[in-house]
């Protein structure tokens, strides 16, 4: 990767809609080599996907908690249930397996608090080799690496 290649990656994490001419005019290429750096991008795997930012309170997602979850047990066969049943949530938005405690950190968001009780007593508690729960209210998002995300005060 090369700067013209980062700069493509800069270009399209802030606006990813915008043309090919667009982005190759940014980045100081003509539109052919700038399609065939993209494409060659997204075949190495180093552009991943392409999304749309929202305001998660228009689709019911506007409460956020970051939760800490320790199993109690860590056995490969639990842990891989535990996994793929945590992930099939829609109201889990992004989850990671920890080295060391917690075993897990996960963001869940919800319409708000009292759906977000709902889903952790009758979804999260009840996972299997389920453990320990804690469970953090952010009170504002003032970074996010997605540029629209972040709330102005």
């Amino acid at each position: 990767m090369d700067g013209i290649d980062r700069a493509i990656i800069d270009q399209l994490r802030r606006n990813c809609r915008q043309s090919n001419l667009e982005l190759a005019e940014t980045v100081g290429l003509t539109p052919s080599p700038c399609l065939r750096r993209v494409k060659r991008l997204e075949d190495e795997g180093i552009i991943t996907g392409y999304h749309a930012s929202f305001a998660p309170s228009a689709v019911g997602r506007g409460f956020e908690v970051l939760v800490d979850i320790e199993l109690e047990n860590q056995s490969p066969a639990i842990t891989k249930r535990f996994e793929s049943e945590l992930i099939s949530y829609t109201e889990v938005v992004e989850a990671r397996r920890m080295f060391g405690s917690p075993d897990f950190e996960v963001v869940v968001a919800t319409r708000d608090l009292a759906a977000y009780e709902l889903f952790m007593t009758t979804k999260l508690l009840t996972l299997p080799g389920f453990g320990r729960l804690h469970s953090r209210f952010p009170m504002l998002l003032i970074k996010s690496d997605v540029p629209s995300r972040v709330r102005t005060i």
